[in-house]
């Protein structure tokens, strides 16, 4: 089933992006390489495509787990949560409908 990630960072968490950022693309692109990435992105906490120093204000990966406690478990695991990036995380189910 598809699974919803959804991130909030911590004000100012940019430059705690960029040194997290390496370990956690690195599991995005296994997911993608496993077939089981449907989408992934950064949300810009200005209404640009380019946010500069302004940064992010979350995230959203939209995956396939065999459960929730596994999608949950492997959203505990993202760097950016171990770097401090992130305040909030919620994994909830998703039915992809379109396209």
């Amino acid at each position: 089933m598809w699974y919803a990630i959804i991130s909030e960072d911590i004000t100012n968490s940019l430059e705690k992006r960029k040194q997290a950022r390496p370990a956690h693309l690195e599991r995005l692109h296994q997911l993608r390489e496993d077939g089981r990435l449907l989408i992934a992105g950064p949300h810009p906490a200005i209404d640009s495509e380019d946010p500069g120093e302004a940064g992010f204000s979350g995230s959203l990966v939209v995956a396939e787990f065999d459960s929730l406690a596994a999608a949950q478990q492997w959203a505990d695991a993202d760097p950016y949560m171990a770097a401090g990036v992130y305040k909030q995380v919620t994994v909830k189910p998703f039915k992809k409908v379109l396209p």
